[in-house]
């Protein structure tokens, strides 16, 4: 991998902003995402996610693009829900 596993956490995190972003890879070498927007409903957790496929910067921005529909998914259902 051609960048270290602290600077791959900081530009994932980075990525979510404003959502807090909790972003650890564990001994395995799998990493593991939470995200946590202040609105209702909008939390996601993904994990296992192998290391080995995050080696190009187009892998983490499909990831990251991945997870932010994912989350505006379970916001515009959750907001279905409650109308």
């Amino acid at each position: 991998m051609a960048i270290s596993t602290l600077e791959l956490r900081h530009i994932i995190e980075r990525g979510f902003l404003p959502m807090q972003c909790r972003c650890s890879i564990d001994e395995r070498g799998e990493v593991s995402i939470e995200l946590v927007d202040p609105a209702p409903g909008r939390n996601l957790v993904a994990g296992g996610i192998p290391i080995s496929e995050l080696n190009t910067s187009r892998a983490i921005g499909n990831l990251i693009a991945e997870l932010k529909n994912r989350i505006a998914s379970s916001a515009d259902a959750a907001a279905k829900d409650t109308a």
